[in-house]
């Protein structure tokens, strides 16, 4: 955008103070409307960003939740087979039977490990899970008992965007390393698994004692495991509607300083004509009003919104 006043109204103008001021008007009503343009269109590009950025952490939120759901329906399956495993009688599980079974294995330390476990239908132990930061915990809490939008938009703002990403970081580490806790059980329950295969010459009682074993904590590694995918999807969500008030926040203010540009440039409009008018000092006045109040309602702007 260029402003140039005509020589012939140039001329017009008196060689005063008054003049020299009624001159710049135009050229500096025309910076402020570049300058609120250039800001308007900055904002929505943020806004643009922020909005593709929802996206794909939404698209992360989605597979934890698949992952969450899809692990919850293992261990319903697994406690329903269990079921009817069970249906024909319960007796005692012959745990000498299978503890010598394990060790007669070559290699039988991982089988022993694992038949330990077990045999005591718990997971082997881990870290606690981390705690989380007051305000994400807050946030959460929010989103969870599905508040009114007003607390929910305060109480999701407060929280600082690098705490949840740290969060998220923190949780799915957290998940990993309990994969790597598993990893040992489960190949040692796999190699005793072979050979109490029901198809093979292993005592029939004992195929079944183990079956149930194992079935019982498969549905207790897959509650575990949801629920560790459950916080993670937790987090997600919130980074995903922190993404969105974000990009809402920088929509409203490209909005503002666009009508701020409107207000610079229809100074221009009027400074330029109080130039050609004999009535100056009203034209001047309005045009100098009109760019005052579209320069504090930027400033209004940055600073506030």
């Amino acid at each position: 955008m260029k402003t140039r006043i005509p020589d012939n109204l140039k001329a017009d103008v008196p060689p005063t103070l008054w003049g020299k001021i009624l001159t710049a008007t135009p050229v500096v009503m025309t910076v402020i409307a570049t300058m609120l343009a250039g800001l308007a269109s900055g904002e929505m590009t943020k806004a643009q960003y922020d909005r593709s950025l929802a996206a794909q952490q939404q698209s992360k939120a989605g597979d934890q939740w698949g992952f969450f759901q899809a692990k919850r329906l293992r261990s319903a399956v697994q406690l329903g087979t269990l079921d009817v495993v069970q249906s024909g009688g319960d007796h005692p599980i012959d745990a000498a039977g299978l503890q010598s079974l394990a060790a007669a294995q070559p290699n039988s330390a991982p089988v022993q490990a694992a038949l330990t476990l077990l045999l005591a239908a718990r997971l082997p132990e881990q870290a606690a899970a981390p705690a989380l930061d007051p305000a994400i915990r807050a946030a959460l809490d929010a989103i969870e008992r599905d508040a009114p939008e007003a607390e929910l938009r305060q109480q999701i703002t407060a929280v600082k965007p690098d705490l949840v990403a740290a969060a998220i970081h923190t949780a799915l580490e957290h998940a990993r390393a309990f994969d790597g806790l598993l990893r040992p059980v489960v190949s040692g329950g796999d190699q005793l698994g072979d050979v109490l295969d029901p198809t093979g010459s292993a005592p029939r009682a004992l195929i079944h004692d183990f079956t149930v074993l194992r079935l019982r904590y498969s549905a207790l590694r897959y509650d575990t495991e949801a629920r560790l995918n459950q916080a993670v999807a937790s987090l997600y969500e919130l980074q995903v509607r922190q993404s969105n008030y974000s990009a809402e926040r920088h929509h409203g203010r490209s909005q503002k300083f666009f009508y701020g540009m409107l207000a610079a440039q229809a100074a221009v409009i009027i400074a330029t004509f109080a130039i050609a008018a004999r009535k100056r000092n009203f034209l001047w006045s309005v045009a100098a009003t009109a760019g005052l109040g579209a320069l504090t309602f930027a400033v209004y702007v940055l600073m506030f919104v």
